[in-house]
């Protein structure tokens, strides 16, 4: 790719570096308008350096006997460092009604560690930003500033600084038994492998070890649920396809991520812990086309990472627009809000049916890639469960989120239309989920392997589609009319993480009682002694003790002559 003269200077400048700065510029600038600039700007500038790169390894920097390449700038890292450099601008613009430093500083943060993990060319660098994203992406949810996300908050880090662990242990032991610090396919060959392995599985939500997803997003500010939809998943995805394509345990693993969210979702009442949910199902696409492996596959993992992290934010930014001005997005309190924020509804209908996979909309285009993958390798039961996956993901995001947010029932609620800023973004991001839609073309320029031939507007597949979304339409009519769709109400769902919570709240009260049962006796036991020390020392210098009492005369004079003795003995043979 050609390079105007303007760009010289940022040549070789890696697209992280302008973010991660702005970020910790904006941690201690006290004025909000410059911390907004900044929050645009930092992405433009990351876009620019980005448009300046060329293909190579740059930034090579030995440190303490190791090589490190920071900017390893490929067919895979370009795409992705793209989305994550155009999320990171919506964000931007989403938050500019927001005066929260911390959120400010910590979205521009969390966003250039993203993507200086997209980056790296070994493990040492990956696990830096790897930890940089960990650390950052937590003030988002402590920004909520309630006893819940506080909670949630401290969950959150302790699992991600686990995933952290398991990647720098993994890495030791894999460049121990390879020699190589380089993070190119890995494999599940060894123990390193497997440790980096559940490492990233951690990020990306793998089944049972998914509940932090949930636990954290909707607790997150408005602005901060909207960034971590965007970077964490999508990084771990890209680092499964990195290091761990064509491992075929993947595609078992991803078809399960796929189906299982559905059931949890459509009984879900807070319509954000419901979206989610559906990036569980997502990610599972994608995770299915890294485990198939074909170039044909992983153009599509790559192109659905690109098109969900867009799609994906219109949907959370759309619920964030709901919860600004409702303060609540649960199901049960929402209602008829179409009439007081059309402008909104509108975008989170467009969201809804990119995600659908509605021709004409970016889904279309992306998942349908992985679908067709699938079936050229033969896994038909997996193909089944994925084409459940894709009807259900209509029902519970596609119908139930603007249905119940605004149709549905009315609530009578009356509130003003979301801020202009927040309009824009979702504006672009909706524009961007039709453009794609229709120029699919550009979004496939981009993908890593350019002889994987692609064609998604064939009768076939529009047909197939439109018999799948209509019939899914259909049932959740006949669900509604009949009165058996799960209606919304107050409740608590219980997820796997009640297995372990209440696992973990009993091993930690059992862990209290053993350390407080062993404090008591350690306690005794001190206690025990010092009372038989301090006997003996009262025995011997009180003044009822041994050296207090009366000595006969008679037996004095004999040990004054004994020691008197021993002196002149010693005293003689000394030379």
């Amino acid at each position: 790719m050609g390079r105007p003269a303007m760009s010289e200077l940022f040549t070789h400048i890696s697209p992280a570096w302008p973010i991660i700065f702005g970020g910790l510029i904006a941690a201690i600038v006290p004025n909000n308008n410059v911390r907004k600039v900044l929050a645009l700007l930092a992405p433009i500038l990351a876009g620019w350096c980005w448009y300046s790169l060329e293909l190579g390894t740059y930034g090579v920097v030995e440190f303490g006997g190791f090589t490190l390449e920071t900017l390893r700038y490929d067919a895979i890292s370009r795409i992705w460092s793209l989305i994550f450099i155009i999320a990171a601008f919506l964000n931007g613009l989403y938050g500019l009604h927001e005066k929260d430093r911390v959120t400010d500083a910590a979205g521009l943060i969390y966003a250039g560690g993203a993507l200086g993990a997209v980056f790296a060319g070994d493990l040492i660098t990956l696990f830096m930003f790897w930890e940089l994203t960990a650390i950052s992406s937590v003030f988002l949810i402590w920004s909520a500033r309630n006893k819940a996300a506080t909670k949630a908050g401290l969950r959150y880090l302790a699992i991600h600084v686990l995933s952290g662990v398991l990647l720098l242990v993994g890495a030791i032991i894999h460049a121990g038994e390879t020699g190589s610090w380089a993070f190119d396919h890995i494999g599940l060959d060894s123990p390193g492998g497997f440790l980096i392995f559940i490492a990233f599985g951690i990020k990306c939500a793998f089944p049972f070890l998914h509940n932090w997803l949930q636990d954290a997003y909707p607790k997150a500010t408005v602005v901060g649920t909207v960034i971590l939809s965007a970077f964490t998943t999508k990084m771990a995805i890209y680092a499964l396809l990195r290091g761990f394509s064509g491992e075929e345990s993947l595609i078992y693993i991803g078809a399960i991520m796929t189906v299982f969210p559905v059931f949890f979702a459509v009984v879900e009442n807070d319509l954000r812990k419901v979206l989610s949910y559906s990036v569980n199902n997502q990610l599972g696409f994608m995770v299915v086309g890294i485990g198939i492996g074909s170039n044909l596959a992983l153009n599509g993992t790559a192109a659905h990472a690109f098109a969900d992290i867009i799609f994906k934010g219109l949907l959370f930014m759309s619920m964030g627009a709901v919860l600004h001005r409702v303060g609540t997005t649960k199901a049960s309190e929402l209602g008829g809000l179409f009439k007081s924020m059309p402008l909104t509804a509108f975008f989170c209908i467009i969201g809804a049916m990119t995600i659908s996979a509605f021709p004409l909309f970016s889904a279309f285009v992306t998942k349908s890639m992985i679908l067709a993958a699938v079936a050229e390798d033969g896994h038909w039961v997996v193909w089944i469960m994925l084409l459940f996956a894709s009807a259900g993901v209509l029902e519970h995001s596609g119908i139930k989120i603007p249905y119940f947010a605004f149709f549905g029932h009315d609530s009578g609620r009356r509130v003003r239309e979301a801020p202009v800023n927040m309009l824009m973004a979702m504006g672009l991001a909706a524009l961007m989920c039709v453009y794609l839609g229709i120029n699919y073309g550009k979004l496939y320029d981009l993908l890593p392997f350019q002889d994987a031939i692609y064609a998604p507007y064939t009768f076939d597949h529009i047909v197939g589609q439109m018999q799948l979304l209509l019939g899914a339409i259909f049932a959740f009519a006949l669900l509604m009319r009949i009165g058996a769709y799960p209606s919304e109400k107050r409740s608590v769902n219980l997820d796997f993480d009640w297995v372990y919570r209440r696992f973990g709240d009993s091993l930690a009260r059992w862990v209290w009682l053993m350390l407080d049962r062993m404090s008591a006796a350690a306690g005794n036991a001190w206690d025990r002694a010092m009372r038989g020390i301090g006997g003996r020392l009262y025995q011997v210098f009180s003044p009822m003790g041994t050296l207090s009492r009366d000595i006969p005369s008679g037996m004095l004079a004999i040990w004054t002559s004994a020691l008197l003795a021993i002196v002149l003995i010693i005293a003689y043979f000394s030379p």
